[in-house]
């Protein structure tokens, strides 16, 4: 993560300054030891085929056929083509959970995504169902940085201001079990990028009008989008906790005049999006189109022309007129993926930085960990299988259906 102070020129957005603390399970994003509680920093398996193996595809498809309907494999937008292209369907992350779930035949899920995502689908799959991550060590960097301990000295926090009782958790999909379960323990609902302005409606509703608060988890850029844009609140009704700073770098009188307690966590790839990337953009593309995703900061999401989920995003490619010019804020595979679809439709798309990025952790699922996966499943072999204890999966199931319930 770049830690340098940003541009001068480039507005920044209250609690924007990258000035997050590494903390220790950093140390273990290149999977050595271990810890449950982390999205990373697990054992990596140990023998994988070679990635110059010139028999992958033909082995991933071997394996694949020899399971049979007993595996279903999932397969996320921003996975790269090799391993996409052995995806029963593929979606964000919600989408796939609930895929799986309505696939009740398939013993195996292969989840080619990130550790979250995986435990999304065991918490919605049925009991005799195991789900497969083909590389432990593919976790979240965002979903990193908000952890059980740490969200529950926030509360306390929040407590000792006298607004825990009016606050209501809102948690993004793109974080761990332990934070979903923490959610729905204290009467809150996890959303998605597409039905965040929804989650939050029904969260100010709860309490009493116009005392009613939100800590947003874990992404801020999402709940400050969504707040400020969707719901008409102004910058200043958002706070952001940081949980590295001693009472989040908050005073009990900033946490009791907010409207949106925002953590302090994003995305290492919509981060990365500037406003100067935009102005960049426009000026080398003219008539160009800026598309963006929602977890982007706030100046971007401001500038852009559009703004939705990756599946907003991919219907409103598919839906513009042929020649039309597009700039995408989101993750490149996909990117470079909706390229190649639309070119032949003559639609240009691009990606909205000069700096090629792909999510690193999302791209350790390779071929060779797919093969090792598929093979070893079909040996009769379970490998990285990703399990959420039955208290966890209590409540944070408590937590989905609360969103699935949503008006």
């Amino acid at each position: 993560m770049n830690t340098a102070p940003p541009s001068a020129s480039v507005p920044v957005t209250p609690g924007d300054a990258l000035d997050v603390q590494p903390t220790p399970l950093a140390l273990l994003l290149l999977g050595r030891e271990a810890d449950p509680k982390s999205e990373r920093g697990v054992e990596c398996p140990g023998d994988l085929p070679s990635p110059s193996d010139p028999d992958l595809v033909e082995r991933a498809r071997a394996a694949k056929e020899r399971l049979g309907e007993k595996v279903f494999v999932l397969g996320h937008h921003y996975q790269r083509d090799e391993v996409i292209q052995f995806a029963d369907v593929t979606g964000d992350s919600f989408k796939l959970a609930r895929d799986a779930a309505a696939r009740p035949e398939a013993e195996y899920i292969v989840f080619c995504g990130v550790h979250f995502m995986a435990e999304s689908a065991d918490i919605l799959t049925g009991d005799r169902q195991q789900v497969v991550l083909p590389d432990l060590a593919a976790g979240c960097s965002m979903a990193d940085m908000a952890t059980a301990e740490q969200v529950a000295e926030c509360w306390d926090v929040l407590t000792e201001a006298g607004v825990a009782d009016v606050t209501v958790p809102v948690s993004y999909m793109n974080s761990s079990a332990d934070i979903k379960a923490f959610t729905g323990r204290h009467g809150g609902t996890i959303c998605t990028s597409s039905n965040a302005k929804r989650a939050l409606d029904w969260a100010f509703s709860q309490g009493e009008p116009g005392r009613g608060k939100v800590l947003f988890l874990p992404d801020q850029h999402l709940g400050r989008n969504t707040a400020v844009r969707d719901m008409g609140m102004s910058l200043e009704d958002c706070v952001v906790y940081n949980p590295h700073r001693p009472n989040g770098g908050l005073t009990a009188e900033e946490l009791r005049g907010a409207k949106m307690i925002l953590w302090r966590g994003h995305c290492s790839v919509h981060g990365r999006f500037t406003l100067e990337s935009v102005n960049d953009v426009r000026e080398r593309v003219p008539g160009v189109n800026v598309l963006v995703h929602p977890e982007c900061r706030h100046e971007v999401v401001a500038a852009a022309d559009h703004v939705g989920s990756t599946e907003h995003i991919i219907k409103t490619l598919e839906a513009a007129p042929a020649g039309s010019k597009w700039a995408i804020g989101t993750e490149l595979n996909l990117v470079r993926r909706l390229a190649n679809r639309f070119a032949p439709e003559g639609k240009e798309i691009v990606f909205l930085d000069r700096t090629v990025c792909f999510c690193s952790t999302m791209n350790r699922i390779d071929l060779p960990h797919l093969v090792w996966a598929l093979e070893s499943l079909a040996d009769g072999k379970v490998v990285n299988r990703v399990q959420v204890d039955p208290e966890t999966e209590k409540f944070a199931k408590l937590a989905l259906e609360r969103m699935l319930a949503l008006p």
